[in-house]
């Protein structure tokens, strides 16, 4: 099964994550399919916490691909910062 979700870069105490694509039997921070954004939870001044690649984050759930809990929550927060904006 292909799943979105999380995986760690960044140093001890600084993490940031990336958004990927990637078959649900690889292994945490291994080979991906695609990048579909960043979360950086640490972002101070004008760093952005949250990119997101929407239409493509769409087309992956449109052909099976299931999104983890935590992605799932960000990909709902920047729904609603675009429709807000």
């Amino acid at each position: 099964m292909v799943t979105i979700r999380l995986t760690r870069r960044g140093g001890r105490n600084a993490p940031f994550y990336h958004v990927v694509v990637t078959d649900s039997r690889k292994r945490q921070g291994g080979q991906t399919l695609e990048q579909v954004g960043y979360f950086n939870p640490i972002a101070r001044g004008k760093d952005r916490r949250l990119e997101l690649d929407l239409p493509r984050i769409d087309y992956w759930t449109g052909v099976g691909a299931q999104m983890s809990d935590r992605v799932s929550a960000l990909v709902k927060s920047a729904r609603g910062q675009a429709a807000a904006a």
